[in-house]
Parts: structure tokens; sequence; C-alpha cells
């Protein structure tokens, strides 16, 4: 299975929220199976896992700024949603899902989705169990499934708030898994 992802360029978008570190073992798995990945880290990403650990495991550029003057005079923006041949959001938070949703780009991450046109989108939801079940994030879920999003998970179990429940972002492996039957 390895073959498939050879060649292969992946753009990962990190959001905001404790399961971002799982991202880090989600880029060695990428790269163990052959895929180029890119990475988009979100302002909330950054205070979970650095720009330098990310940038030190997918050997890319880390991207951060919509207003970067050397990416943005390339037009980064489109050319990141359109070089990938799969775009993955994890962890995906209730904010970037609600900006898919919604059609808002205020920033690289959600600017760079916007632009995206048919590269195909995978996201790993990750939240707090009440805002996974929140009316909005749900309505939200159901709008961005309606647009041909794949989603895995999120998984029942503990969270980093002492609390139990569905909101756990999926597993490295499993997200690795999912991207197998996705890619083009």
């Amino acid at each position: 299975m390895t073959d498939i992802l050879k060649n292969k360029s992946i753009l990962l978008v990190i959001s905001g929220g404790i399961a971002a570190y799982k991202s880090l073992e989600l880029i060695r798995l990428l790269k163990k199976s052959g895929a180029s990945i890119r990475c988009i880290l979100t302002e909330g990403g950054a205070q979970f896992v650095t720009p330098l650990s990310v940038s030190a495991l997918c050997e890319e550029q880390v991207h951060t700024d919509l207003w970067s003057l050397k990416d943005e005079t390339e037009m980064g923006h489109i050319r990141l949603s359109r070089e990938a041949d799969l775009i993955v959001i994890a962890p995906a938070s209730a904010n970037i899902i609600a900006q898919m949703a919604n059609g808002l780009a205020n920033d690289l991450a959600s600017t760079t989705l916007l632009a995206n046109h048919n590269t195909p989108v995978l996201i790993a939801p990750a939240m707090n169990h009440a805002m996974w079940n929140n009316p909005a994030t749900q309505d939200n879920i159901t709008k961005i499934k309606s647009r041909a999003i794949t989603l895995i998970g999120p998984e029942h179990g503990a969270m980093a708030c002492n609390e139990e429940g569905l909101g756990r972002m999926s597993e490295p492996e499993d997200i690795l898994a999912e991207i197998y039957k996705t890619i083009k």
C-alpha cells in the first residue's frame, strides 16, 4: 500500500486544538509512505505545535501567514490548494469547519480551502463533545458533507478537559488508512 502515496502531494492543514500533536505523527507516517507534505499551520494550531517541529518533519517550509510577501506574490493560497493531490485537515477544529461550511476566508487556511476547486478534502474533526454535538457544528458538518468532503471521526473517548465523549481526533494510523482510500 505504500506505493499509493509515492509522488503524491498532501497539503496538511493543522488547526487549533490539543489534538494538533497527533498531526506530527501523521506527517511522519505520510513521509514514510512516500508522500510529499506541505503544511499550513493556523494561529490556533501554532499554540500546540511549533512551525519548527512541523517543518523539520515535513522537510518543507511551513505556511502560516496569508499576508506573507514572499508566498503571496506567487499567489500562495491558490498554489497550495491546486498543487496538492489531497488536502487533509487534522485536527479540524469547530472553527475551521464553520469557516469551510460558510465560505469564510480570513486566514491562510480558510482562504486556501475556499480557493480549492477540485482537490479532494479529508477532515479529522477534534473538539470537546459539547462542541461536536452543538446544533451549529452539526449543521456545518451537514453542509460540508454535501460538498463531498470526507470525514474521519471523531472518536469517542477521554478528552484533555477531563471529560469523555465523541470528539477525539482519529488516530494518525486510521487517518492514513482513510487517505489511502481517498487519494486519487
